[in-house]
């Protein structure tokens, strides 16, 4: 899949990009939180790049990366992997290009909400999700998934999510800096989106394209933001097969 992002400088060098994506049972399903921050950086530097769908067992695909896990970039010559290193890379890499974040204290302040994002966020959303992300992945996946996780949880994946109305409403509860924070501004970067926003999009976009759980109402200012996210690059994100982000009822 060629992916040519919209509404940013267009690459125009002739490099080419390769980025190792997870994907679900369906090769266009790509639902990794954090291979949706490395695709959205890309967009917003304006850069090209072919995507190859990979699985969780498929790991002698990337064994030249050293890595075990997506997201892997090869850039010419250059291997990157972990997303947060693909993003600075591209940073250092493509100083004439939009930059993700303005200045070195901008970077520090994504930093920050990296870990909020990956160590609460994420973990928060696990909880309502983990058994729907079961059902979307590949078959030959699944019997991995599912003892990989089950060992990390200690549990199973169904006994983790019972009780869906109590994780939505910690949830909820959970996203109350983030709602405040979206009531005054258009995106966590300010005035246009950055690499805050990339980082805290992903878990949004991998509960969209796994799960049918709605996990914000209409009225949310957070609810407003992930629409704006999902139509910047001409709806990069928006296009990836998912699930509505509106209830029924919700629709005019």
């Amino acid at each position: 899949m060629c992916c040519s992002p919209e509404g940013a400088g267009l690459d125009d060098e002739a490099v080419a990009r390769t980025l190792y994506d997870l994907a679900g049972a369906e090769d266009d399903r790509r639902f990794s939180p954090y291979c949706w921050r490395v695709k959205m950086a890309l967009a917003h530097k304006g850069l090209t790049y072919e995507t190859v769908p990979w699985r969780f067992t498929e790991k002698d695909v990337i064994a030249f990366s050293s890595s075990t896990v997506v997201p892997v970039l090869v850039d010419g010559e250059r291997v990157v992997t972990d997303s947060w290193a693909i993003c600075q890379y591209l940073e250092s890499a493509y100083p004439d290009s939009p930059p993700l974040a303005e200045c070195a204290q901008a970077w520090a302040l994504a930093l920050f909400i990296r870990q909020w994002t990956e160590r609460t966020l994420a973990s928060a959303m696990l909880r309502i999700i983990l058994p729907d992300i079961y059902a979307v992945v590949h078959p030959k996946d699944r019997e991995y998934f599912r003892a990989s996780r089950e060992a990390r949880i200690g549990t199973t994946l169904e006994a983790f999510a019972a009780d869906r109305p109590a994780h939505l409403a910690h949830l909820k509860k959970v996203l109350d800096p983030l709602r405040a924070t979206l009531a005054t501004m258009p995106f966590l970067s300010g005035g246009s989106p950055g690499l805050a926003d990339y980082v805290v999009f992903g878990p949004f976009q991998w509960a969209r394209c796994t799960s049918p759980v709605q996990l914000l109402g209409v009225d949310d200012p957070i609810h407003a933001w992930r629409e704006r996210m999902l139509s910047l690059f001409g709806g990069l994100a928006a296009r990836a097969p998912g699930f509505p982000t509106l209830s029924p009822e919700d629709y005019p």
